[in-house]
């Protein structure tokens, strides 16, 4: 961090929703648009984050596949510590721990993911998946975020 530079907070955010997915967008061009979700919502130590997986992302069953929960359940991290440091692309997961709480229907998925702590070289979030109702998650968990 450069002299006269604000300190990280979690008590404020330096990208709103729009700002992070036009980062997103431009750090992964490989990826297709909607293929990683979209921040619908930042505020400070929040983001909400939607999801509308495609037929790719189902497992035998019709359910949506555990690996497009958990890299989910990333991105929404990763864009909650940009909102709070700003576009650091190499912020970096570290640690990514999920519970796969309820069978994971087919439709559009939501994440909250809110802020634990956020100090000089880590973040930890926690990060709930819901499809439905958000009081009952599909999944949750725990991630902690590298800061460069």
């Amino acid at each position: 961090m450069g002299e006269g530079a604000a300190p990280i907070s979690s008590s404020a955010i330096r990208l709103d929703a729009d700002a992070l997915n036009a980062f997103m967008a431009e750090a992964f061009p490989q990826s297709k648009p909607g293929s990683r979700g979209e921040v619908l919502s930042a505020a400070p130590g929040h983001i909400r984050a939607r999801l509308v997986p495609n037929e790719q992302a189902l497992r035998p069953g019709g359910l949506i596949s555990g690996p497009t929960q958990m890299g989910f359940a990333d991105m929404a991290a990763y864009a909650l510590v940009l909102a709070h440091i700003g576009p650091v692309a190499m912020a970096v997961t570290s640690a990514l721990n999920y519970q796969f709480l309820r069978p994971c229907r087919p439709g559009p998925i939501f994440a909250d993911a809110h802020m634990l702590r956020l100090g000089k070289r880590l973040a930890v979030m926690d990060v709930r998946i819901w499809a439905d109702d958000a009081t009952k998650p599909v999944g949750q968990a725990n991630v902690t975020y590298a800061i460069p």
